[in-house]
């Protein structure tokens, strides 16, 4: 049943209720363990990813038309085509592997080995971090049926390894990783958590304590000001930086620097729920059924990465990187007069680097280690000053 608030969603089927209904008894008895109150960070990570009921572990279509969002990969083969010359640049600057985080449908890794492929710059691995064994099988799928002739080269991973040289991409990873929410008040700074009362969840306040406390009230939060913390992606940052030996970095999601971020007029932060491609802002209903993100900080990344020894490579928004690239010089391979073939193509570039789309609020951020020639996606527009 769905609240009142959001009654204008499409109704969950009576086996997804009953799939959300396991989830939230399992969240409601951690809330009970836990003394009657969880951090949200704690109610976002079991939402998303515990084990046989979170979002991304359980096994519903979460991408594309039939899905709750749409992802770049998904909207068409451009996207991967274009970053195929950036990944092409740094593997014939001598790095050997290409690492994708979290490969959704896998249509990503299709897109870049049939574009390297083509360009005769083939990795020696394509390695897949996934954590979804859902997931994963249906990437493998994809790419046996694809790509039948390059299945040697793609390895799947349930760990990063102890060392490694890589390009390592992640799209739209970072954007779900859990974040802790915060909110100024009169008594100074307290942390949002979630307590349950008969299979309901609500929010309830305590003031935040620890590293929270002092990453928040560095901030200048004015009173009634509600955001996010993310200490989760900065680790996850930290620990690419402990296990990557030589390479780069890409990191694409949509987020700001902490300027931006923070700003007075963003006062109730940026948390987003996604479901059946609506958006809404309230995670504490369709549990497991929906996806939850936040935008990402980016200074907060590029901090984290410089602090554990990686270097800043470059920063700018999507559109900017995808025109380096040659997204325009992609595009023109197809004839426009060939009107059947061009138009879907072009509908795609304007999804891509429109700001009124995806162009200007998804951003590109390239991390690095020992790794100097400078990259193509960032020759001009890098704002790496701006973080």
């Amino acid at each position: 049943m769905l609240p009142a608030h959001l009654s204008h969603l499409p109704a969950p089927s009576a086996d997804a209720l009953a799939h959300s209904g396991r989830l939230v008894g399992l969240i409601a008895d951690e809330i009970a363990a836990g003394g009657g109150w969880i951090s949200f960070a704690r109610y976002m990570d079991l939402a998303l990813h515990a084990p046989g009921l979170g979002y991304y572990s359980a096994g519903a279509r979460k991408l594309g038309a039939a899905g709750d969002f749409i992802t770049a990969p998904e909207s068409g083969r451009l996207f991967g085509q274009t970053l195929a010359r950036q990944v092409a640049q740094v593997l014939r600057a001598g790095i050997p592997d290409v690492m994708e985080l979290g490969a959704g449908s896998g249509r990503l890794a299709r897109d870049l080995l049939a574009e390297l492929l083509a360009l005769d710059c083939l990795p020696q691995r394509y390695l897949i971090l996934e954590t979804s064994a859902e997931l994963k099988e249906r990437q493998r799928a994809l790419l046996h049926r694809e790509l039948p002739q390059l299945a040697s080269r793609v390895a799947w991973l349930d760990a990063l390894p102890a060392a490694f040289s890589a390009l390592v991409i992640g799209n739209e990873v970072l954007d779900a990783m859990p974040v802790h929410l915060v909110t100024a008040s009169d008594h100074g700074i307290e942390e949002l958590g979630v307590t349950a009362t008969a299979g309901t969840f609500a929010w309830s306040a305590r003031p935040a304590t620890g590293t929270l406390r002092a990453i928040a009230s560095e901030l200048g939060l004015a009173p009634g000001y509600t955001t996010e913390i993310h200490p989760a992606a900065d680790a996850f940052v930290r620990t690419l930086a402990t296990h990557l030996e030589r390479g780069v970095v890409l990191l694409i999601d949509y987020g700001f620097p902490a300027h931006e971020y923070y700003h007075p007029q963003r006062a109730s932060g940026t948390l987003m729920c996604h479901y059946r491609h609506h958006s809404h802002a309230d995670p504490l209903c369709l549990t497991g059924l929906q996806d939850i993100t936040a935008h990402v900080d980016f200074s907060s990344i590029a901090n984290a990465a410089v602090e554990s020894g990686l270097e800043l490579l470059g920063y700018a928004n999507q559109a900017q990187f995808l025109i380096n690239c040659g997204i325009t010089e992609t595009l023109a391979r197809t004839p426009a007069d060939d009107t059947a073939a061009y138009l879907p193509l072009a509908a795609q570039a304007q999804r891509l680097v429109s700001p009124a789309e995806m162009g200007e609020l998804f951003k590109v951020i390239a991390l690095g280690r020992n790794f100097s020639p400078p990259l193509l996606g960032f020759a001009s527009g890098d704002k790496r000053h701006t973080l």
